[in-house]
């Protein structure tokens, strides 16, 4: 009788299914790991932006200067790009001018509800699509909008 040497093509199929689900495994892990550090990275901006605010402006409890064009002038911001979302974010005093908001929109679900979870403490109000309600009220489509007061 004569030996066989190599693989059957059912060994071969079983080895590509374990490598096909391990990779899949490796590429949803390292989505997941990816968005969790952008998330993280802009809060810890977004906290950053904060403090220089309050700094820049500590002289006075008169927050109506505030704006992006303002804080990039004042070397707080290094150009207008948004820290997470999309690119029409803003940062502006609130009506009373003693306190500011960061707007942040076109976020995704995920992104809406890590902030809704996470509670910045540099921020004593959050706003997600115009409801103060602290129920996770971020929608599924993906064009989500958070506001943070911060006195």
């Amino acid at each position: 009788m004569r030996e066989e040497y190599g693989r059957s093509l059912i060994e071969v199929i079983g080895v590509l299914a374990i490598t096909g689900i391990m990779t899949a495994a490796t590429i949803t892990m390292y989505t997941s790991i990816k968005n969790r550090q952008q998330r993280l990275v802009a809060s810890s901006t977004l906290e950053d932006i904060v403090n220089k605010t309050k700094l820049l402006l500590s002289y006075s409890t008169d927050y109506s200067p505030v704006s992006i064009d303002f804080l990039i002038k004042s070397g707080v911001l290094k150009n207008n790009s948004a820290p997470i979302g999309g690119s029409d974010w803003s940062i502006k005093p609130n009506y009373d001018n003693k306190s500011f908001s960061i707007n942040l929109v076109n976020l995704t679900y995920e992104d809406c509800s890590y902030f809704i979870t996470a509670k910045p403490k540099w921020s004593q109000e959050i706003s997600i699509n115009g409801s103060s309600s602290s129920e996770n009220l971020c929608m599924k489509s993906g064009d989500n909008q958070i506001s943070f007061t911060i006195q």
